[in-house]
This record gives structure tokens, sequence and C-alpha cells, in this order.
């Protein structure tokens, strides 16, 4: 796996090293070594999955609060998404600052998202599936999120009038 750091703190891009073959390839995407000898949460205890029917289908933006914050590790495995993270920790020099990232089932390209940030995605396509490890419990008391178009981040999003629950869009503004 090739560790690619983001403009954020903490934040990879993990590009897949592949062993191409006639059946097809294999890579590895996770190692616990590779990962701890980063510094990044090496061990993950729920998986999730979003299934997104249809293109323009964003879910966002995300994250758990204290003291059971998460780190994510996550990929496109159909389809393909517009993965946006934003740093909420106060003391980072990234702070309210935001990246994008594409990711594909074509590209194989993973992200990890540590503990602060809030995590979102925009679908590209129909039928796009996302798989998700995350290093905490999910704990519905401390779920959080930020608008996916509040002004403090001025998220640039690819597709105009998004799918969004009337949750995603009833986040208050940041509090800066």
């Amino acid at each position: 796996m090739k560790f690619n750091p983001t403009p954020l703190a903490g934040a990879y891009l993990i590009d897949i090293e592949r062993h191409d073959d006639e059946r097809g390839f294999l890579a590895r995407t996770f190692c616990r070594d590779e990962f701890a000898a980063h510094g990044l949460r090496a061990s993950f205890v729920q998986c999730n999955v979003s299934f997104n029917a249809r293109k323009g289908t964003l879910r966002g933006m995300h994250f758990q609060a204290k003291p059971h914050e998460e780190a994510k590790l996550l990929c496109c495995t159909r389809g393909a998404i517009y993965d946006v993270i934003v740093d909420l920790r106060r003391q980072s020099p990234t702070f309210r600052k935001w990246a994008s990232f594409e990711l594909t089932s074509d590209n194989h390209s993973l992200l990890y998202v540590p503990e602060g940030l809030a995590h979102g995605f925009q679908s590209l396509e129909d039928n796009t599936d996302v798989f998700y490890l995350m290093s905490e419990m999910y704990q519905p008391a401390l779920d959080r999120g930020v608008r996916w178009n509040d002004p403090a981040f001025a998220i640039r999003w690819p597709l105009a009038n998004p799918i969004v629950s009337t949750r995603d869009a009833g986040y208050p503004d940041f509090e800066r």
C-alpha cells in the first residue's frame, strides 16, 4: 500500500499495490503493521456499507463526538464518489479546511479519515456502494454532523441539487 498524505493532517489517501495476473489482481487494503507504522489507528470494530441508488446522493458531513471519536477507512466498491473531509480539530493548523477525493471502483483507492474530521460524499453514478471500517462502535447519543453546504466551509460539490436527507440538511451553522 502507498500512503499519500492529504492536505489535512493525519488523513491519507491510500493506493493499493496490485499483483496482476491472467485472472485479475490481488491487493492488500489493510495491514495492521503498516497502519501502525504511519501512526494510524490499526484496530477497527465495526463495518458499514452505504448503498446509493441515485447519482447525486449526498451523505454527510458526519462525525462522532468525544469520548468516542472515530477513525474511518473507506473505499468505493461499486460506482464512484466525490469524497470530502473537513477538519474540525480546533487546535489544528487546518481547522475548518476541507479536502476532496474521487474514489471509484476502478481506482480502488482508500481514504483514511482520522478522529476529529467530518466526512461525507456525493455519489457520481447510480448504484454506488461505499464500504467503511470504523474504529469505534456507533454511539447514537454522540452522532454529530455539520451541514453539507455550511458557508463556514464553502465545500464545492460537483453535482447541483443533491439528494440529501432531512437530517443532513438540518444541521445548524458551524460554531466558529
